[in-house]
């Protein structure tokens, strides 16, 4: 049966998967990436599982995958297949696409943004498909986006479109790994709900998802503490709406998993501040945490497409 290898590589641990020509998962697996141990034991380790899978394939479907779809995290040049840098593993310019090829004796391997690669399999497969102009953003230790435009993910011209994260709300306000002060991750953020409420409630351990729970249960301090996140995180939406005009916003990621205790209010807070502008409707992800994976696939079947399609013409104009 033609497969191809779909592997998703985040902070700590890595997704994978042999995903068949109609997108079927056929074979699903995970492990750490083993992050502790330093970025080039995590490079080692993608290597290591790529050509495991690969075996894997083999012996289930007597052939060797077709190609290889790879999402790493942090800044991705996804046009020569190297991972640039990631500030969550330590790594700088990975040529992950040589890599992985050489390991899988000249496999084509196609390289992708973990989170632009899960919004290309929300806008495909999910809960974006049909809709030509969508927003991805997701919601986890920071946020991103990812701009869904007629079937393709844009990338922008050096490979950091999206980064909603650090669109300046608070201006002078917190201070963000990034450099900046204010930006929308630092305030509505799971982790930044997490902290927040943390703060507020004296448990040190408290989470987001512990906050939307007190929320639920009536809880004045959490509903302060989610109140503000969510106003943050509708300035940070209008000016994603304002400059992109998507029909749709899908939000994914750890904070989404508050269901209506975030959907709810969130809608609210944007048609409040929607003057002019068109009304995207605001709808949660469908895929979870295997939309890399998936997304991942996607692009290895897409590369396949691309170079069958490159080789046609070559015949034709021969």
């Amino acid at each position: 049966m033609r497969h191809v290898i779909a592997l998703d590589v985040g902070g700590t641990g890595m997704k994978a998967a042999l995903v068949g020509a109609d997108g079927a998962l056929l074979y699903e697996s995970r492990r750490d990436t083993g992050r502790d141990r330093g970025p080039d034991a995590v490079v080692a380790a993608v290597l290591d599982y790529a050509e495991e899978l690969a075996a894997e394939g083999l012996r289930r479907f007597g052939e060797p995958p077709a190609a290889a779809g790879v999402a790493v995290p942090g800044i991705t040049d996804e046009a020569n297949g190297v991972a640039v840098f990631s500030a969550n593993i330590g790594w700088r310019n990975v040529p992950f696409r040589t890599l992985i090829g050489d390991r899988l004796g000249g496999l084509p391997v196609a390289i992708g943004h973990d989170l632009r690669t899960g919004g290309l399999a929300e806008g495909r497969i999910g809960a974006a498909r049909g809709i030509e102009r969508f927003l991805f953003i997701a919601l986890g230790t920071g946020i991103a986006a990812a701009i869904g435009i007629e079937g393709r993910i844009e990338p922008g011209a050096g490979g950091a479109a999206g980064e909603i994260g650090h669109i300046v709300v608070r201006p002078g306000g917190i201070e963000c790994g990034c450099g900046q002060r204010g930006c929308l991750e630092r305030y509505a953020s799971a982790s930044a709900v997490g902290l927040a409420w943390a703060t507020a409630s004296g448990d040190p351990d408290a989470t987001a998802a512990d906050c939307a729970a007190a929320v639920k249960a009536g809880d004045e301090r959490a509903a302060a503490v989610w109140r503000d996140a969510v106003d943050t995180l509708a300035d940070g939406l209008l000016t994603g709406i304002t400059l992109l005009d998507p029909a749709a916003i899908v939000v994914g990621g750890g904070l989404a998993e508050a269901g209506d205790t975030l959907f709810v209010p969130l809608r609210e807070a944007v048609e409040a501040r929607i003057t002019f502008q068109n009304h995207p409707g605001i709808i949660p992800a469908e895929l979870g945490d295997a939309a890399g994976c998936l997304g991942a696939g996607l692009l290895a079947w897409d590369l396949l497409a691309a170079r069958q399609s490159a080789a046609r013409q070559t015949e034709v104009t021969a």
